[in-house]
């Protein structure tokens, strides 16, 4: 689990072709067959927040809770715990146990201090994103911001800062876990943790903000879902996919014992245009085969999108020493419908859609123990080798799409980390592993990898390292598209090496680190991991600190055309709905013109233009930047008119026994009747009339005295304005 502690201060290689799909079958703890069932569910609060830079800023930690708060458990999924298989004999047929043979990796063109450990706790969850002129970084407990030269531009500041005055249910739990994405398709962040408030009992949330536009210093749309009333969802893991934000969640009962896989999606659409209706439809796969766990959705991360109406892929691996057949990567693929959400799909009611043989692979390192050696001392580090590491990464090329992904696996059956890693490829007849390696050059120990493909098809891997005489220390190595298939041929460079190690006696490390592409050039890659210095050594048992780093693949053209971005005043309310969509671009030749296509049949021109949608119903209005040597590139912004909302008009007291009346227009049959923001119990009879009754209502109508009364469609977020009542 991705729980923290709190601490105190003081080949020869064999090529392997391209591995067939094979269908498949229920697994070893597989329970029903039939049609599984999605959940569908609104978000609990919405609202919009102020602009980041100007809300209050939080030192980290913001209060002693998190330095006393019980600490959450790591624990490695059951189905690494179960009986083993005996260990792997001979070595891993895909193993590169030499350095690259060709040219060093491109040195660091940016490279500075990210957060360090300033709320006590670990693991740091590092993971970060790139935009357009950003760096947003956001480990266990903080949030940085940085421009593209290294220069903080916001924080550190804790990461509850963000959910100030939100009203949610969790806003200063601040319970870790973080996700930073980039949209690229809309030119939007995501920031997302789980939230706790109960640990280790329920109901548990996932916090989830949306930014307005490009910059991450600006106002942001916040939404907290209710995930699960006695499911917490650890290690949430998001990707960005065309219909929706996808994420995976390891599963605890009541915060404990294990509750299998879960899967979500949560409507992308929606939560762009800031529509408070934005809902979530999700699988819980722990009746299907309670040994699925450690899934990763796909995440774009290229410049051009999947083709129409692509399910989002999911991703599993799974050692054979686990009772399986074979070493093997499952896919899932995630089929949405907001319209009729009962017509979404999971893989093959829950089974895998596909599983590819790996390479065989051993995924037991010191017995799911920690593993990792460091100099000087006696303290070793975890590996998390049970499941892949974030993230999925997504690049299509036209004529074929692409994932990469890595886990830490024995490289050489004696306890030696390697980082086991995939292109997996997909030109239209379904995924095959095209190419894997584990890379495990010298006797150092390398895990806790992301991998990451540019626009050129070269491929990169960042990772931890350390062993008897190296302080675990950051590097990455690489490939270029005509290296032989497997090798990492572009030699290993380092972004900084380690001066310390960590004492901390759960040996706690990551739990992931994250490999970002640039979304302006497609060739830049961005790296962020932890690693230790002698101060952070000397200063705690967990003075970890987290660098970020940027590199480019000289042979990698940047782009060069247009880059456009685009956003809407006042996206999202009631229908009739008049909406000012703007646009912008940069880079390329200028002058620029901009064409609109409303996503209603109607179209526009200009880099400013006002439109009204006449119908309820969300909508992609999508704009597309012509430079002056004709390149050309396009956005989107999304709208959401939604129905009008519900008016109050009058109430009614009725005696005998006491009941309200309370008339108006636009009720729906799934509604919220509050008196003082209390809820009451209520029947709908008709769309101009509900019914409050109970013996609640005396003590919530006291005579003489004016409340507030309210009423929400639940089905659409809809809610009236106050109307005041004295009885």
């Amino acid at each position: 689990m991705t729980a923290r502690f709190f601490a105190k201060s003081a080949l020869a290689f064999a090529l392997l072709a391209a591995v067939p799909s094979v269908a498949q079958s229920p697994g070893p703890n597989s329970g029903s067959s039939s049609r599984l069932v999605p959940r569908v569910s609104s978000a609990v609060q919405f609202d919009v927040s102020p602009p980041l830079r100007e809300m209050p800023r939080i030192p980290p930690p913001w209060s002693m809770n998190e330095r006393s708060e019980a600490e959450v458990p790591n624990q490695t999924m059951p189905k690494a715990q179960a009986a083993r298989g005996e260990k792997r004999a001979g070595g891993d047929p895909a193993l590169q146990s030499w350095p690259g043979t060709g040219p060093s990796m491109p040195a660091p063109a940016q490279n500075w201090e990210g957060l360090g450990n300033l709320a006590g706790v670990l693991p740091p969850d590092t993971q970060g994103d790139v935009g357009l002129d950003h760096y947003v970084q956001w480990v266990n407990l903080s949030l940085a911001i940085w421009d593209k030269t290294g220069a903080l531009v916001f924080g550190p500041v804790d990461g509850n800062t963000l959910w100030q005055g939100f009203g949610g249910p969790a806003d200063t739990s601040n319970d870790g876990d973080p996700v930073v994405l980039y949209d690229r398709m809309a030119n939007r962040w995501l920031i997302s943790q789980f939230a706790l408030p109960n640990y280790p009992g329920g109901p548990y949330y996932q916090y989830i903000a949306i930014s307005q536009g490009p910059d991450p210093t600006g106002a942001w749309y916040r939404y907290a879902f209710k995930v699960s009333d006695t499911k917490m969802n650890d290690y949430p893991k998001i990707g960005v996919w065309p219909d929706g934000y996808y994420m995976s969640v390891n599963q605890f009962k009541n915060g404990s014992s294990w509750g299998g896989a879960g899967v979500f999606v949560f409507d992308r659409s929606k939560m762009l245009a800031g529509d408070p209706s934005a809902k979530f439809i999700a699988f819980d796969l722990y009746s299907v085969d309670a040994g699925y766990g450690g899934m990763l959705p796909a995440h774009l991360a290229g410049s051009t999108a999947p083709p129409a109406g692509a399910p989002c892929p999911f991703a599993e691996v799974d050692d054979d020493a686990w009772g399986l057949a074979n070493d093997q990567l499952s896919l899932w693929e995630f089929h949405v419908d907001w319209a009729t959400p009962s017509n979404s799909t999971f893989g093959l009611s829950g089974n895998p859609n596909a599983v590819l043989l790996t390479a065989p692979f051993d995924a037991d390192l010191c017995g799911g123990n920690s593993c990792i050696v460091q100099p000087g001392v006696t303290s070793k580090l975890a590996t998390l080798s049970d499941r892949l590491m974030f993230r999925l990464n997504y690049v299509n090329f036209g004529d074929h799409q692409t994932l990469a992904t890595c886990h830490t696996v024995d490289a050489d059956g004696t306890d030696h980390a390697g980082v086991r890693w995939y292109e997996l490829r997909n030109s239209g007849a379904g995924w095959s592993i095209y190419q894997q390696g584990t890379f495990a050059p010298d006797g150092e120990h390398r895990w806790m990898g992301s991998v990451g493909l540019d626009k050129a098809g070269d491929l990169a891997v960042g990772y931890s390292v350390s062993g008897a005489d190296l302080y675990p220390s950051i590097r990455y190595a690489g490939r270029l598209p005509q290296d032989p298939l497997g090798e990492l041929s572009q030699a290993e460079q380092s972004l900084i090496e380690g001066s310390g190690a960590q004492t901390h006696s759960s040996g706690r490390w990551g739990d992931y680190s994250s490999m970002s592409l640039d979304p302006v050039d497609d060739c830049s890659f961005w790296y962020t991991q932890e690693y230790y210095t002698a101060a952070g050594q000397a200063a705690s048992t967990a003075g970890w600190q987290t660098r970020v780093g940027a590199f480019k693949f000289s042979s990698c053209t940047p782009t060069t055309g247009p880059l456009v971005t685009a956003q809407a005043v006042s996206p999202s309310g009631p229908a009739p709905l008049s909406v000012t969509l703007s646009a912008s671009a940069f880079r390329g030749q200028a002058p620029y013109t901009y064409a609109w296509a409303f996503g209603d049949g109607g179209s526009g021109s200009g880099s400013s233009v006002n439109h009204t949608y006449a119908a309820t119903g969300a909508y992609e209005a999508r704009v597309t930047a012509t430079d002056g040597g004709g390149a050309a590139s396009s956005t989107s912004v999304f709208v959401s008119a939604m129905p009008p909302p519900p008016v109050l008009i009058s109430a009614l007291k009725l005696a005998s026994p006491l009941r309200l009346k309370v008339s108006g227009s636009n009720f729906h049959p799934d509604f919220t009747l509050k008196i003082n923001g209390t809820p009451v119990t209520a029947t709908y009879k008709s769309n101009t009339l509900v019914l409050a009754k109970g013996t609640s209502l005396k003590t919530l109508l006291p005579k003489g005295v004016a409340v507030s009364l309210t009423i929400t469609n639940n089905d659409d977020g809809g809610s009236s304005a106050p109307l005041s009542y004295t009885r």
